[in-house]
């Protein structure tokens, strides 16, 4: 069998959970993939088949999405004519983790596709949402990509088709510690930034993951700076007293397997996020809104919070991969493989 797994670089979520993927995927046949968007600082630790700019989110410097750069950086047309020249009708399955070429081509030239990872979650009304939801935001995560069926991801099982999150394997395997520092992944705000509120935090040390430095460096007696690293994150991570991050997917999902106090704050005006804050609240992780004055003062009530454990019924990769393939059809194939051998061996008996 042939597969397309297109896979949104937006973020390094995406990736991070591809590679992860890949090698269960590839045992139900040859995998080609497609990368759109340029958001992404994890390497792909494999070849790519199709490559494009997509859409790539930008950000400020302080913590928000820049609407005016990403839709600037954005052509219909050129989206358009790259969902013409994909060679989506060539493969058996289509694999789409949220990609809008990926959707578009599909729908131009009829091909179905399996609509598959978070946002796919959002299909569904149970999804967490916001008090106040939003109409532009709401459009962009039931439209930006679709496909003929869904499977998707999330903190919890809220619809059917929904599955708990995938966890990387040094994730799944680790022994976790506590060497009393934070992590901190806060990928819409620069270092400067970073440097300026974490510093004024003094009696904790943070291990801060940043998009714009390229080897570790220690800026002072409690702030160290990393690189984003998969190897390195994850050690961090591992081994933290707690995390700091945006209200993505894949960094809070791992954080709650292993058990670590969590603080997130979504990304100004980036929906999906606001709404996987309110999803983590509701789970009683610690959510800000955004970083204000009297952020040195949550912290320290974030810390002195008592820990609370997070129940959520994490599966295997290879499970999560089995559903999947069950809803291509894959488990019809091989019921009709069955039946053909049954057959010969009527015959043979005859």
């Amino acid at each position: 069998m042939k597969i397309l797994y297109a896979i949104q670089a937006t973020g390094n979520g995406h990736i991070s959970r591809a590679m992860e993927l890949l090698p269960h995927i590839e045992k139900y046949g040859t995998v080609d993939l497609f990368l759109s968007g340029s958001n992404s600082t994890l390497a792909l630790n494999t070849s790519v088949a199709f490559r494009s700019k997509g859409l790539s989110l930008k950000y400020t410097c302080d913590g928000k999405l820049h609407y005016g750069k990403t839709f600037t950086a954005f052509s219909w047309r050129r989206l358009h004519r790259e969902a013409k020249d994909l060679p989506i009708e060539k493969y058996d399955l289509i694999l789409n983790d949220f990609d809008a070429i990926t959707s578009l081509a599909c729908k131009i030239k009829k091909v179905p596709s399996i609509h598959f990872g978070h946002q796919a979650s959002f299909v569904s009304e149970k999804t967490p949402r916001p008090e106040h939801a939003s109409f532009i935001g709401e459009w962009i995560l039931r439209n930006y990509a679709k496909g003929t069926q869904n499977l998707g991801l999330h903190f919890d099982k809220y619809d059917d088709f929904i599955q708990t999150p995938v966890i990387k394997t040094e994730i799944w395997n680790a022994n976790a510690k506590n060497k009393n520092y934070i992590t901190v992944y806060l990928p819409s705000y620069c270092d400067k930034e970073l440097i300026d509120i974490f510093s004024k935090i003094k009696d904790s040390s943070f291990q801060i993951f940043s998009r714009q430095i390229k080897k570790i460096h220690q800026e002072n007696n409690n702030l160290t700076l990393y690189p984003v690293d998969k190897h390195l994150f994850n050690t961090s991570l591992i081994n933290s007293n707690g995390i700091i991050t945006g209200a993505g997917f894949e960094t809070p999902a791992e954080a709650m397997y292993l058990q670590k106090k969590i603080m997130a704050i979504p990304i100004g005006g980036q929906y999906e996020q606001i709404c996987n804050a309110a999803a983590l609240k509701n789970l009683g992780v610690f959510t800000l809104p955004k970083i204000e004055n009297n952020f040195k003062e949550e912290v320290q009530r974030w810390l002195q919070e008592p820990h609370k454990e997070h129940n959520i019924d994490f599966k295997p990769t290879s499970f999560i991969v089995e559903k999947l393939m069950e809803i291509a059809g894959c488990q019809k194939l091989k019921q009709i493989d069955e039946i053909a051998v049954n057959e010969i061996e009527r015959l043979v008996i005859d």
